[in-house]
């Protein structure tokens, strides 16, 4: 396979090595309202830690999952890979759980920690022109691609975590886009910097290895666009953000265009629009917390004011909305 066997469903991921910005609650909040837009959503926890798949799936199941993982009957995504990396077999595909109508999620695993030390190994054996490591390289691209097919899926999303390690470099390159997730915090301000650089080494070095690829190879497409950024988790007080928040606010923006924007405009990462922000996402506070122990989104937990579930219903399918738009 090469590039154009690829599945047309657009692959993305919330990225921020930065942690501490709530990747994972946003990944699902907004994958929830795309689903609910009509479209058929793969949730893919990519995230050694599990978070995700924690978030959603009950804790007894998990175990089983995770203690069945190595065997012929595992299925999570370690189960999946788990051939490639021990070189007796090509990717085993695993079905996915249904979360809601139309959105499933592919099982996490804590094994991915030892599938991310054989990517370095998958990365210098691509430079050797190896087949074999341009097929670990793109392992969990072919699992995707495999049940996107199978499962009609229209929209893909990886939940990764938050480092700029192999593993993260492996689904950035493969995304068709990628969203930056921050805070209005000083530390967010300053990651921007070395998330930007990152990116443009992870870019630019693909398309010199992609170059060495075999014949016939199935490949990372590795040229995400920039779809914009979602500012969240700041505190509002009467309709007005907060003083501790709002100070950083024109700091995110000028690194935004500083250290994303200008540093990945050369590589042809970067589509011409005059506002890069998707929306904004403010602290929701107990919401947060029912979401994560009932598993559902903000808008649909059982508890909390009527009021707060509408305003985090409309602020995530706004986002929701100018994703679609933006991926057309």
């Amino acid at each position: 396979m090469s590039v154009a066997d690829r599945h047309p469903a657009k692959r993305l991921c919330i990225f921020n090595h930065k942690g501490g910005v709530g990747k994972t609650t946003l990944t699902f909040n907004v994958a929830s309202e795309i689903a609910k837009l009509g479209k058929r959503v793969l949730l893919v926890d990519s995230d050694p830690q599990c978070n995700l798949t924690a978030y959603l799936i009950e804790s007894e199941v998990l175990d089983d999952l995770l203690d069945h993982s190595d065997s012929k009957k595992g299925e999570t995504i370690w189960s999946a890979v788990k051939p490639i990396v021990e070189a007796t077999g090509s990717v085993r595909a695993i079905p996915p759980y249904e979360v809601s109508s139309d959105l499933y999620l592919l099982p996490g695993d804590i094994r991915l920690s030892d599938f991310e030390g054989d990517l370095n190994d998958f990365w210098r054996e691509c430079i050797q022109r190896k087949r074999r490591g341009f097929a670990g390289t793109a392992a969990l691209s072919a699992l995707v691609n495999e049940l996107c097919g199978e499962y009609d899926i229209d929209i893909v999303f990886y939940d990764a975590g938050p480092n700029i390690g192999p593993l993260n470099r492996a689904i950035i390159l493969d995304c068709d886009h990628f969203i930056v997730a921050a805070a209005y915090d000083l530390f967010s301000a300053r990651a921007l910097k070395t998330l930007g650089r990152t990116l443009f080494t992870w870019i630019s070095d693909w398309q010199t290895v992609a170059q060495l690829a075999p014949e016939d190879t199935y490949l990372l497409p590795g040229r995400p666009t920039f779809l914009g950024y979602i500012p969240q988790d700041f505190a509002v007080y009467r309709g007005v953000v907060a003083a501790r928040h709002k100070h950083y606010m024109h700091a995110l923006d000028e690194g935004i265009e500083r250290d994303i924007v200008e540093i990945l405009r050369p590589l042809g990462v970067i589509p011409k629009r005059r506002n890069h922000k998707l929306g904004e996402i403010k602290d929701f506070k107990s919401l947060v917390a029912a979401s994560q122990r009932e598993g559902l989104p903000l808008a649909s937990v059982q508890v909390g004011n009527a009021d707060q579930k509408l305003a985090a219903r409309l602020a995530f399918k706004g986002i929701a909305q100018k994703i679609l738009l933006r991926t057309e």
